[in-house]
C-alpha cells in the first residue's frame, strides 16, 4: 500500500503542479518519446542482466505492493522456534534434533511456525547449520566463518535486482536527452513553419528530457532503494538466526541464546525482554502439553 501511495503522490504533485501553472495536459502526451526512453532503457536492462535477475526484478517490484513479511511477529516465531530446538537439544542431546532437521516438513516443532517453514532460505540456513552441529566436529570459529561467507553470498545475490534497477535509473535521464535530441532533429524539418507549429515540436522534444528525469528519480531510483531495503530485511533475519546458533554453540542456555538473537533485531521490530520471555514460556508449555 505504501508503494502505491508513493506513486500516487509523485504523479499527483507533478501533474497537479503542471496544471496549476496553466499547462496543457495533452502537451505531455508524447507516446513516441515514451517508446524511445522506456524501450531503450528496457533493452539496455535486458542486455546488462542475466534472465534470473530480470525475473527477480519483476517479481520483487510487484512484491513491493505488500508489506515486508519480516515483521515483529515473524521474528518472535523465529526466536521461539530456536528456543524450542535448543531446549530439546539441551535436554535430550543434539542427536534428538536429527529427525527435525532431516524432515522439517514432518517436524512438530517446525509445523508450529508456518511463516518460517514457508521461507526456504531461512529453513535451509537453520537446518544446514544445525545439521553441521549434530553431525560435524567443526568448532565455533569455523562455523561462524562459514556462516559469514554464506550470508555475504546471499546478500550479494539478493541485492542484484536493486543494483540492476539503479543502473536503469542512472541511464534514464540520458535516454531522455536522446529523445529530446531526436525531437530537435525533427523540429529542424519544420523550421520554415509558423511559430505555433515550431513551438509545439520544440515542446514535444523537451518532454523527452522531462520524462527521462521523472522516470529516473520519481520511479526507478525509489524502486531500486525499496528492493534493496527488502533484500536487507531477509539478510537481517538470517543474521538473527546466526547469532542464536552461535550463542548455543558457545555453550549459552536457550534463554540466553535467543536473547542474543533479540539484540540483533532492529529497534522497530525487536520484542521486549519480558515480552519475548513470556511468549517463549507459553509456547514451551504448549509443546510439552
Amino acid at each position: 500500500m505504501k508503494f502505491i501511495l508513493g506513486i500516487i503522490i509523485v504523479c499527483a504533485c507533478v501533474v497537479g503542479g503542471y496544471l496549476g501553472s496553466h499547462g496543457k495536459l495533452e502537451a505531455l502526451w508524447q507516446p513516441f518519446e515514451l517508446v524511445i526512453i522506456g524501450g531503450g532503457a528496457f533493452g539496455a536492462f535486458i542486455i546488462a542482466n542475466p534472465m534470473r535477475v530480470v525475473m527477480q526484478v519483476f517479481k520483487g517490484t510487484f512484491g513491493l505492493v505488500v508489506p515486508s513479511k519480516f515483521n515483529k511477529k515473524m521474528y518472535m516465531d523465529l526466536l521461539t522456534l530456536m528456543y524450542l530446538l535448543f531446549a530439546k537439544a539441551r535436554k535430550e542431546g543434539l542427536m534428538s534434533l536429527e529427525s527435525d532437521i532431516e524432515e522439517p516438513h514432518l517436524s512438530d516443532v517446525f509445523k508450529a511456525y508456518p511463516s518460517i517453514r514457508q521461507n526456504h532460505h531461512v529453513m535451509d540456513f537453520i537446518t544446514d547449520y544445525l545439521r553441521l552441529m549434530v553431525g560435524g566436529n567443526m568448532n565455533a570459529f569455523e562455523l561462524e566463518n562459514l556462516m559469514d561467507i554464506e550470508l555475504e553470498t546471499h546478500h550479494h545475490e539478493a541485492e542484484q535486482p536493486s543494483s540492476a534497477v539503479q543502473v536503469v535509473a542512472d541511464g534514464l535521464p540520458a535516454f531522455g536527452i536522446v529523445a529530446a535530441v531526436m525531437g530537435v532533429v525533427i523540429t529542424m524539418g519544420y523550421i520554415s513553419e509558423p511559430p505555433e507549429v515550431l513551438g509545439a515540436h520544440v515542446g514535444a522534444a523537451l518532454v523527452g528530457t522531462f520524462l527521462g528525469v521523472l522516470l529516473a528519480y520519481g520511479f526507478a531510483s525509489p524502486i531500486a532503494n525499496a528492493l534493496k531495503t527488502k533484500a536487507e530485511d531477509e539478510s537481517k533475519f538470517l543474521q538473527c538466526a546466526k547469532v542464536c546458533i552461535m550463542a548455543t554453540l558457545n555453550g549459552y542456555t536457550p534463554q540466553i541464546a535467543v536473547e542474543f538473537g533479540r539484540k540483533a533485531i532492529t529497534s522497530d521490530k525487536r520484542p521486549g525482554f519480558l515480552e519475548l520471555e513470556e511468549h517463549v514460556k507459553a509456547e514451551g508449555k504448549k509443546t510439552k502439553s
